[in-house]
């Protein structure tokens, strides 16, 4: 691969990533990574800090690094398709594979196993700092299994994201609540959620910069525990899309998802947490009509249920009304 050829600039006064950020048009966060790798230079010297202060009149030499998905190759990994055309693909996700490449991780990823079998659409903005995430418009984390749409065409991802960000999407998981579950009828959860103020890699109820997240739970099923606990199987339908919307306010409830180690504690009969996305309505991007799309409960969910002594309602696989 071909080492791409340094940008010079003159600075002007301020600080180092402010003024490279306004010189280059990247964004801050993307110039500091510039300088945490080592590829900014001010006169000759490498420069460590984002908050160096410049003069003005200094000659910065920087060498980006290339983007992510220069390393990202196609992968011949099996998927189990949900539905296919010309301007999407959904895809029923298993459980453990990341959704796109991020630094450090650019091999096994839905992404990989989609360009193994397709072309998809290059934008600028899907290499960032954040990741190379072509056709990607929203996410599942890495040990939630089911339905996820990727867009094969630039015109369909910005209408999926503009769908996604209206909120006219409606999202279904399956869950095993593992706590004292109470209720039996739906219980709507208002409570903002913020990343953690000290563990940086987690959300809570409130936390730093808290956004608005609203979650629908419906009760399918429940069964005590033996413990003085009732371990319920329910529905989450999410109005928001907040990171780990649905497990934090699981949580908040009292009842955490089954093997959630995080937000919960790991489970001896669920290596993962037991959390599939299940159905999904959308409007289709190209003749904007409701796309209905459907991935059944996953084994490994059941299997635990039962083995918990729960038994599985005859309405399981029904979708939710108005969907």
């Amino acid at each position: 691969m071909t080492e791409p050829s340094p940008l010079f600039f003159t600075a002007t006064p301020g600080r180092l990533d402010t003024v490279l950020s306004a010189l280059s048009g990247a964004s801050r966060s993307q110039v500091a990574g510039w300088i945490a790798g080592g590829h900014v230079r001010v006169d000759g010297q490498a420069a460590s800090k984002t908050s160096l202060k410049l003069r003005g009149g200094e000659r910065l030499a920087v060498t980006p690094p290339p983007p992510p998905g220069a390393f990202v190759e196609a992968e011949d990994v099996p998927l189990d398709v949900l539905y296919e055309d010309e301007a999407l693909i959904a895809v029923n996700k298993p459980p453990g594979m990341i959704t796109h490449p991020a630094p450090g991780v650019t091999s096994g990823t839905l992404v990989n196993a989609l360009l193994g079998r397709m072309a998809l659409p290059e934008q600028p903005e899907f290499d960032s700092e954040a990741g190379y995430r072509p056709g990607i418009v929203h996410r599942l984390d890495k040990d939630t299994s089911g339905v996820i749409v990727v867009a094969k065409t630039v015109e369909a991802h910005a209408r999926l994201a503009a769908a996604f960000k209206d909120r006219s999407t409606h999202k279904t998981y399956l869950a095993i609540a593992a706590g004292q579950w109470n209720a039996q009828a739906p219980v709507q959860v208002a409570v903002p959620i913020g990343r953690h103020p000290v563990q940086r890699q987690r959300m809570t109820v409130g936390g730093a910069h808290p956004r608005e997240a609203q979650t629908l739970v419906t009760p399918l099923a429940a069964h005590p525990d033996g413990h003085g606990r009732t371990l319920a199987l329910v529905r989450a339908q999410p109005r928001t899309g907040r990171t780990h919307q649905i497990r934090v306010h699981l949580a908040h409830l009292g009842s955490p998802i089954l093997g959630d180690p995080v937000y919960g504690r790991a489970s001896e009969v669920m290596p993962r947490h037991a959390l599939h996305a299940q159905f999904l309505t959308l409007p289709h991007p190209v003749t904007g009509q409701p796309l209905h799309l459907h991935a059944s409960a996953p084994d490994d969910l059941l299997s635990a249920w039962i083995a918990l002594g729960g038994a599985l309602p005859d309405t399981l696989e029904t979708a939710p009304r108005g969907l």
